[in-house]
This record gives C-alpha cells, structure tokens and sequence, in this order.
C-alpha cells in the first residue's frame, strides 16, 4: 500500500506543479483511487471528486455515460471509459479526470473479456487516452494493480498532454 501512497503524492505534486484539479471515476476500484489520493495531506488542493459509479444506471445518471454505449460496447470497454473519464471532467470542477472499469473477478467474464480485464481512460479538455489492459490474480490484486496502472498512466498522461 505505500507504493500507492507513494505513487498518489507524486501524481499530487505533478498536478500542483500544472495547477490542475483530479476528479476520478471508478467502477471495478470502487474509490481505491480516490481513497489513495485523499490519503495524502493537503490532497484537497488538487482532488476535486471522485465518482463510484459501479451500476450501468450509475455510470449514465451520475456520468452521463451513454446507455447505448454500454449496450454497444458492454461496460467494460475502452469506448465506456473514455466516456467515464469525459463525464467526470464535465460534471465537475476539475481539469483532468481518470477512469476504470473493470472485471476484477472471480466471476464476471464474458467472451473476449476474461477476468483480470480492465479499461481506463484519462481526459483533459478536448483530448481523451484509453486502454485495456488485462491484469492476473485474484480480485484484490487485479483492484491493486488497477489503481497503481491509473495513476501511473495520470502521470504519462499529463506528460504529454
């Protein structure tokens, strides 16, 4: 858990020295993000919110996250994420905002997406980055290694951003 915590005030430090705001959106994490980001004092000066959006209706209530998309594409896709990502940005204050969902088992596969699959996505203004990856172990591991990879990727992300 340090290595998060490590991670969360290098991702901190990043977004202060840009002057920017985080807010997350979560599914498969169920706030692992955000909980790891708030562990940081004085986080409030970069973590706007953070959103739990673990239910499809939640995703496209809180995250406007299009109800046609899931059909389409299933909850966990990369084209969900983005949408994610993009509806945490606009629901809120912040600037840049990342994503997951994911199937981080023991059950919930399907064809094509065993368990271990996860989306992300990360949004700032007008540009959005996806990607799945597809992580082993058991439901805590896949959780663990999902929040390390979202905040890793925050951070390549807004290098090149």
């Amino acid at each position: 858990m340090s290595d998060i915590i490590d991670l969360a005030a290098r991702v901190g430090r990043t977004l202060q020295a840009k002057g920017l705001l985080l807010a997350t959106a979560e599914s498969c994490t169920g706030g692992g993000v955000g909980q790891a980001i708030t562990e940081i004092a004085g986080s409030s000066e970069w973590f706007d919110c953070g959103y739990i959006a673990y239910s499809n209706a939640s995703k496209t209530e809180m995250l406007d996250v299009p109800a046609a998309l899931i059909a389409q594409f299933g909850t966990v896709s990369e084209e969900v994420a983005g949408a994610m990502a993009e509806g945490a940005l606009a629901n809120s204050n912040a600037h840049v905002a990342l994503s997951t969902t994911g199937i981080a088992g023991p059950g919930g596969a399907v064809p094509g997406k065993p368990v271990g699959t996860v989306c992300f996505g990360w949004a700032i203004e007008h540009h959005t980055y996806t990607e799945r990856l597809v992580f082993t172990g058991d439901r805590q591991a896949v959780r663990q290694q999902t929040i390390i990879h979202a905040l890793e990727g925050l951070l390549r992300f807004l290098d090149n951003a």
